[in-house]
């Protein structure tokens, strides 16, 4: 199961999203990790480079969560690009550690508000460490690929 189906499966089954929000968050999921891909250099897809041009500019906007939403959600989406930037800084600087492995894990935030937005804050406290467990990289592996030792 890739990264994206877990996700779907557990915002679907698990938090039981509705399906405009599950395709929201699978699209900035999907467009995270693209970005990803282009600034470590990886080889891009065609198919990949479209649906993220798509999503980017068009889909994730006409989204009728996203549309709902906007306002508890770009400022969210904001600092995760933030976040993201911060750990991307400190890892090509070889700083790579704790705090920066936690700054890539922005994204779970937005599931946070998504489920607090659909189902309460009640129940997105109750279920808060079950929705940031979603974080599938470990720490070790994160350690591992900037050559340090955690």
């Amino acid at each position: 199961m890739t990264g994206i189906d877990w996700i779907k499966e557990n915002l679907q089954r698990v938090f039981l999203l509705p399906e405009p929000a599950v395709e929201w968050l699978c699209m900035v999921y999907s467009a995270i990790q693209f970005f990803d891909d282009v600034a470590d250099g990886d080889t891009i897809d065609r198919k990949d480079l479209n649906a993220t041009m798509w999503n980017t500019a068009v889909g994730i906007h006409q989204n009728q969560f996203f549309i709902t939403n906007s306002h508890h959600l770009v400022p969210l989406l904001a600092v995760v690009i933030l976040k993201w930037q911060a750990s991307d800084q400190a890892e090509r600087a070889g700083n790579a550690d704790a705090k920066s492995f936690v700054w890539r894990a922005g994204y779970y935030g937005l599931i946070l508000m998504a489920v607090s937005i659909t189902h309460g804050p009640c129940f997105a406290t109750e279920n808060a460490h079950l929705v940031m467990s979603l974080y599938g990289e470990k720490f070790d592996d994160y350690m591992k690929e900037f050559n340090n030792n955690a």
